[in-house]
């Protein structure tokens, strides 16, 4: 098979789809492998790494697309990307179709089948393409909400774990995933006060076996969350209904309960937001505020740690590009359920659910 990366063209992306070392693979089990110039600048990987590899350097994207059956991203494409999609490409990368329908009505004009990481589950039900960038966007999210909390980023002038004499700051994580449970994680280690938010018991229950009493877990619903809100100094969006648009869980009225300077971090932003007052921001720009509420809506959070992301990702996407590769997609996808999950866009139509429900579309039989 003919595989190609490109650069990423999102704003501030610097990861990459493809390794050397993916590369390497590919190209023993007999495939070819395109790479465009510069690709892998971004995270210190050399046009001369890539050919040692065993990969053609193309000068452009253009040319990765012309050469190339089935293109390995990590970003939704672009305009102009989507503009060189051809019914005979196949695209593999993170889409987050849900909120965005340009997009989709980009890819499914296109005639290209399109799988999206985000919507692949395994044997135990879990996201294997999702979970490496939720845990790096859930560690983050408590670092950028500590951060925006001091006076300089506009936030309340406070310190994340307080000194002695002085409390911590009360943060609120809701959603306990993977996401949810990174960004408890690394909030408790800050020395936080912290609660976590879950619609599951069980769910709860291993949180608090967990954490040992180090955070406090509470059954999610709107009258527990109204109760939180007056205290909360930073609060975590983890929400996650895998390919369908994220809930409203905190609305434009409820601000008025927070804190000047407080802080949102929404990290359901890839799938809409889990805040009504949320839209996505970018590296360069990372926050508004609303209602003297500061707001983090950074839809790629995981693209400013290129080096930890494109490795942790590239190791997870590796069994599956591979399955692709040597199979082909209708026998790769018989083989594994999971795997044809993934699959959002073909012939021109939508075909997972989710993604059909949350545009009001009917699905298409894949």
């Amino acid at each position: 098979m003919r595989i190609g990366t490109v650069t990423e063209i999102k704003p501030l992306e610097r990861r990459v789809g493809l390794t050397p070392a993916l590369v390497a693979t590919l190209t023993a089990h007999g495939h070819e492998v395109f790479v465009q110039a510069g690709a892998g600048a971004g995270v210190d990987l050399s046009d001369a790494d890539y050919a040692a590899a065993g990969a053609k350097i193309v000068p452009d994207a253009g040319a990765v697309f012309d050469a190339a059956e089935l293109i390995v991203k990590v970003k939704e494409p672009q305009a102009a990307e989507i503009a060189r999609l051809k019914a005979h490409h196949t695209l593999f990368t993170y889409l987050h179709l849900a909120p965005d329908p340009k997009q989709t009505h980009g890819l499914m004009a296109s005639g290209a089948t399109c799988i999206a990481y985000e919507t692949i589950y395994d044997a135990r039900g879990g996201l294997p393409l999702l979970t490496p960038m939720s845990q790096v966007a859930g560690r983050m999210a408590a670092q950028v909400g500590a951060a925006h909390l001091l006076a300089p980023a506009g936030g309340r002038g406070l310190l994340m774990g307080g000194v002695p004499g002085v409390a911590p700051a009360k943060v609120i994580v809701l959603g306990g995933g993977v996401s949810g449970f990174n960004a408890a994680e690394i909030a408790v280690g800050m020395r936080a006060d912290v609660t976590i938010m879950d619609i599951s018991p069980a769910r709860l229950a291993q949180l608090d076996a967990h954490f040992e009493g180090r955070a406090r877990t509470v059954l999610s619903s709107r009258g527990a969350l109204l109760e939180l809100l007056p205290s909360a100094d930073l609060v975590i969006g983890c929400v996650l209904i895998t390919g369908a648009s994220a809930p409203k869980l905190i609305r434009r009225e409820d601000l008025k309960l927070m804190k000047t300077g407080s802080v949102l971090v929404d990290v359901s932003i890839d799938q809409g937001g889990c805040f009504e007052t949320s839209h996505p921001t970018t590296h360069a720009e990372p926050t508004y505020v609303v209602d003297g509420v500061v707001h983090y809506c950074v839809a790629n959070m995981p693209g400013a740690a290129p080096l930890t992301s494109t490795y942790a990702l590239v190791a997870s996407t590796t069994p599956y590009v591979l399955a692709l590769a040597d199979k082909g997609m209708e026998a790769a996808f018989a083989e594994d359920p999971g795997f044809a999950a993934g699959l959002n866009v073909a012939g021109g139509r939508i075909v997972h659910p989710a993604v059909a429900a949350s545009q009001n579309l009917p699905p298409a039989a894949a």
